[in-house]
């Protein structure tokens, strides 16, 4: 409902005229705020519901659902604003959080006896959890620089890149929208594909993130670039649904959402930064060798991270 009310209120400042910066930042915040509490909640709640050798199928039909859903929005995010306007966008935007909630409200999951703990304690268990599984906090830091390189990426470098050389917002829209449509089936495929060393086929699924972006840096033809994009959305939802369905049977129920809480975190560290930066690093070198160097640096954090034995080695239980 956080989410329902942030865009409300967003909506509400946008149709009367009156939208000052700082406010609107705030609910930006109170969105995101939603994002973190609702994701790492999300993570916990699959195992009570979904029997463990059925979890990968389910991740992966979440995951199908929620990208179908996202290009979805994105198909209809423009028509909806040149017909009706932001302001009214964003307030049926704010009844689709609404919609959301009703929706998942009856749902119902059997509540597991627990020691009365503080926040504190919750924090400190979850964290002996997490930092007592090399594979985990691994992947982790390797992907607080992989997402940092995307964003830089997908943010300021692809756009501009687009716009100085590949024609503007509608080969970028191209582009993008491949990634998208591969995520899709990608989650399908990952929901199907069944390995016996799943953290070290999810690492090396991030490897085809650098391509395009390599291309980008190259000025290949749109095609291409969409192309790399393609299959790099594939290989990144593989790793999703892998790595969501080991964390899940791997991680004691007791303290799953609280790892995720840490993952979540640490995958995200430095994606603000990815952003900061690029714009300056692009205007001191240049929109290609920044490029190259976010490709390298995908290139350089998921090889670093096969040098773990855990990684490499890491089975599945089920």
């Amino acid at each position: 409902m956080r989410w329902g009310g942030a865009y409300a209120g967003l909506a509400a400042m946008v149709l009367t005229g009156h939208a000052p910066l700082v406010a609107m930042c705030l609910l930006a915040v109170a969105a995101g705020t939603a994002t973190a509490l609702f994701a790492p909640a999300m993570d916990g709640l699959v195992p009570l519901i979904v029997p463990a050798d059925r979890l990968q199928r389910a991740n992966g039909l979440l995951r199908m659902g929620t990208n179908s859903s996202l290009l979805l929005g994105l198909a209809l995010s423009g028509v909806t604003v040149a017909l009706v306007g932001a302001g009214w966008a964003l307030a049926l935007n704010a009844a689709s959080f609404v919609v959301s909630a009703a929706l998942i409200a009856p749902l119902r999951v059997a509540v597991r006896p627990r020691k009365r703990a503080s926040g504190w304690a919750d924090l400190r268990e979850g964290w002996q959890e997490f930092s007592s599984r090399q594979w985990l906090w691994v992947v982790v830091s390797q992907y607080a620089v992989v997402v940092a390189a995307l964003n830089a990426n997908v943010g300021v470098l692809g756009p501009l890149t687009a716009e100085q050389h590949l024609g503007g917002a509608r080969a970028w829209s191209v582009i993008v929208g491949a990634q998208a449509v591969g995520t899709i089936a990608g989650a399908g495929l990952a929901a199907r594909v069944r390995v016996k060393r799943p953290i070290l086929v999810g690492v090396l699924c991030t490897f085809p993130a650098a391509l395009p972006i390599a291309l980008l840096s190259a000025q290949a033809p749109v095609w291409l670039i969409a192309a790399a994009m393609f299959g790099a959305g594939v290989a990144s939802d593989v790793f999703g649904v892998l790595w969501a369905t080991t964390i899940q049977r791997e991680i004691p129920e007791r303290a799953l959402s609280r790892v995720s809480s840490y993952d979540w975190f640490g995958s995200l560290a430095f994606a603000p930064l990815g952003l900061l930066v690029a714009g300056p690093v692009a205007a001191a070198v240049g929109t290609g060798p920044a490029l190259a160097g976010c490709a390298a640096l995908i290139v350089l954090a998921t090889t670093a991270a096969l040098l773990s034995p855990q990684v490499r080695t890491l089975r599945t239980g089920v």
